[in-house]
C-alpha cells in the first residue's frame, strides 16, 4: 500500500511503502501519531483508519516499541537523525569501529599497522612525534569537484546548503571523525566551519555560534593544531588581502584575521597559519611590488601585534607556496619566506608550515624544504601530502611513499619534534574515491605511512653507518683549519698560503650510492 507524503516522515519522497517505514524507519512511527492531523488533510478518512490499522498492527506483530530513537546511520532519508530542533542525532559513521593498532601483518583496512600512538620511538610517543591533525575542509568541505567535473560526493549527512544548521552537523560529523580515528586535533577556515554572512558582523555572529559548539565538542582533550581565515575564496580577495591595491580590502582582511586569531585563541589552538594564495601577482605590469610587501609586512606586524594583545600564546605560521591561484607567490619556497622574514624583522615571531606539495611545485623536495626551514630554526608545523609528479598542480593526496615520509621523519627528528606544531593532513580524497570509509582509509594509510617513516628514521640514526658516512665526507675541516674557517678567523692571505703549501687537493668519492644502499637498508 502506498500514499501520497509531503515529508510526513521527514522522507523526501513522493510515495512510500508503509511496511518498509516500519521495518527501516521505525522511529518515524512516532511522527506519524505526531503529525497525523495533516496528513488527514491529504487522505480521505477511510484510507487515514486503514493506514493507522495497519502501522498499530505492524508494531504489535514485531513487539517494539518505538520510545527513542536508535542509533541511526547518516541517512537524511531516514528521517530519524534529526530532533525537532533539526540537531543530528545518533552516529554519522555507524558501520566504522573506533580504529585501533594491530600491526603490521593485520589485513584490516580499518586497523593501524605502524602507528601505534603510545609505543615509544627514540624517547618519545609516536604521538607526540607525530601530533596528528585532520584538516576540516578537506574532509568535510571536499566535493570531489574539479574544473572540468561537478562535485562527486554528497555525504549521507549533507543537506546541500552552508545553513548554520548545516555548518553544525558537519562539526559534530568531524568530532565523531576525530574520536573514531583517535586523533585530538584538528584544522579549519573560518569559512569552511560557519557561512559568511552578508555583512562583516553577521559573519562574525555565525562563527561565533559554531565555535561555541565546537568549543563544546572539544572537551579537554581535542583542541585545534591551528585555526587560519579564508582570504582567497571570496571576490574581494581577487587582488589578494594583505597585498590588495585596495585599502578597504586591505582592512577588511585586517577584520576577519583579527576574528579568526580570537576563535583559535578562544578554541585553545596551538597555532595560527597565513597561508597567501592570493598574496602575489599575475604580471608584473600592473604592480608596485615593494609596496605590496611592504604592506604585507604591515599587516603581519598587526598580527604579532593582536596576538600579544589577547594573550595568545600559539605560534604564527607562514605556509610557502609558489605559485596557484596565482602566477607568483610571494612567499615562493622556504627559502624566500625566510628572506622575508629576516627583511622585516619579523623572524623571532613566525615559522613556516611546510606542505609537502607546494614544496615540488616550487621546483624542491619536502625534504629540502623541511631542511631548509629547520636549520633556520622556523620548522614549525607540517601540512601532510603530496603530488603527482606527472601532474603540475596542487593535487593535495595522502602521503603513502614510504620514502619521502622516512626523509620527513629524519628532518623531523633532528628539529627535536614539532611540537607545538604537528602534521596536520592537508589532503583529499581522489574525485573517485566516494565511500564514506574512504575517508578513514585515507588518514589511516598516511598515518602509517608517517609512522613506518619514523621506525625507519630511527633505525638509521640508531645504526649510525649513515651519518658516519656524512661526517667522514667533511672530516678535513676536523682540523685547526677547519675551526679557523668556521669560526670566521681565516682570511683570503691564509688559506692562500695553504693552497701553496698543500698543493693540488685530492678529492674523495662522494659515496652517494653507498648513501643510497644505507638509506634504503631500513625500508
Amino acid at each position: 500500500m502506498t500514499i501520497l507524503n509531503r515529508n510526513v516522515f521527514g522522507i523526501p519522497t513522493t510515495s512510500i511503502d508503509i511496511k518498509s517505514i516500519y521495518i527501516t524507519y521505525p522511529y518515524c512511527i512516532q511522527k506519524f501519531y505526531q503529525q497525523n492531523s495533516g496528513l488527514n488533510e491529504m487522505i480521505n478518512m477511510k484510507a487515514g483508519k486503514l493506514l493507522l490499522f495497519l502501522l498499530c498492527f505492524i508494531a504489535i506483530s514485531n513487539t517494539v516499541i518505538c520510545e527513542a530513537p536508535p542509533t541511526c546511520p547518516a541517512d537524511l532519508d531516514g528521517g530519524c537523525g534529526s530532533d525537532d530542533s533539526g540537531e543530528w542525532e545518533g552516529e554519522f559513521f555507524p558501520g566504522i569501529p573506533k580504529i585501533v593498532y594491530e600491526g603490521p601483518k593485520s589485513k584490516n583496512p580499518l586497523a593501524y599497522k605502524w602507528y601505534n600512538a603510545n609505543e615509544e620511538i627514540l624517547g618519545k610517543n609516536m604521538k607526540d612525534w607525530m601530533r596528528f591533525s585532520v584538516a576540516f575542509w578537506h574532509t568535510f568541505r571536499g566535493t570531489g569537484g574539479d574544473p572540468f567535473g561537478a562535485a562527486t560526493k554528497m555525504w549521507p549527512w549533507e543537506d546541500g546548503t552552508n545553513s548554520l544548521a548545516m555548518a553544525k552537523r558537519r562539526m559534530r560529523a568531524n568530532f565523531e571523525f576525530l574520536e573514531k580515528l583517535g586523533v585530538d586535533r584538528w584544522c579549519f577556515h573560518d569559512r569552511d566551519i560557519a557561512p559568511d554572512g552578508k555583512t562583516l558582523e553577521e559573519s562574525n555572529a555565525n562563527l561565533d555560534e559554531i565555535v561555541a559548539l565546537a568549543k563544546e565538542l572539544q572537551g579537554t582533550k581535542i583542541r585545534p593544531l591551528w585555526g587560519t581565515a579564508q582570504l582567497f575564496m571570496h571576490p574581494r580577495y581577487m587582488h589578494g588581502g594583505a597585498t590588495s591595491p585596495e585599502i578597504g580590502v586591505y582592512a577588511y582582511a585586517a577584520a576577519q584575521v583579527k576574528k579568526a586569531i580570537e576563535v583559535t585563541h578562544y578554541l585553545g589552538g596551538e597555532n595560527y597559519v597565513f597561508w597567501g594564495g592570493r598574496e602575489g601577482y599575475q604580471t608584473l605590469l600592473n604592480t608596485d611590488m615593494e609596496r605590496e610587501l611592504d604592506h604585507m609586512a604591515r599587516f603581519f606586524e598587526a598580527a604579532v601585534a593582536y596576538k600579544k594583545k589577547i594573550g595568545f600564546k600559539g605560534t604564527l605560521l607562514i605556509e610557502p607556496k609558489p605559485q596557484e591561484p596565482t602566477k607568483h607567490q610571494y612567499d615562493w619556497d622556504a627559502a624566500t619566506a625566510a628572506n622575508f622574514l629576516r627583511k622585516y624583522g619579523l623572524i623571532g615571531e613566525f615559522k613556516l608550515n611546510i606542505e609537502c606539495n607546494h614544496a615540488t611545485l616550487s621546483g624542491h623536495s619536502c625534504h629540502h624544504e623541511l631542511e631548509t626551514a629547520r636549520i633556520n630554526g622556523l620548522l614549525g608545523n607540517i601540512d601532510a601530502n603530496t603530488g603527482d609528479p606527472q601532474i603540475g598542480w596542487d593535487t593535495d593526496q595522502f602521503l603513502m611513499d614510504i620514502n619521502e615520509a622516512t626523509l620527513v621523519m629524519l628532518s623531523v627528528i633532528r628539529n627535536g619534534g614539532l611540537a607545538p606544531g604537528g602534521f596536520n593532513f592537508d589532503a583529499k580524497l581522489r574525485r573517485e574515491s566516494t565511500d564514506v570509509e574512504d575517508l578513514f582509509i585515507a588518514h589511516i594509510a598516511g598515518m602509517d605511512t608517517l609512522a613506518r617513516g619514523l621506525r625507519n628514521a630511527a633505525k638509521l640514526i640508531e645504526d649510525g653507518s649513515l651519518e658516519e658516512l656524512v661526517r667522514k665526507r667533511y672530516q678535513s675541516f676536523d682540523s685547526e683549519l677547519g675551526a679557523q674557517i668556521e669560526g670566521g678567523k681565516a682570511d683570503f692571505d691564509m688559506l692562500e698560503k695553504k693552497a701553496m703549501e698543500w698543493g693540488e687537493p685530492k678529492v674523495p668519492s662522494g659515496k652517494q650510492e653507498l648513501a643510497e644502499m644505507l638509506f634504503q637498508s631500513v625500508m
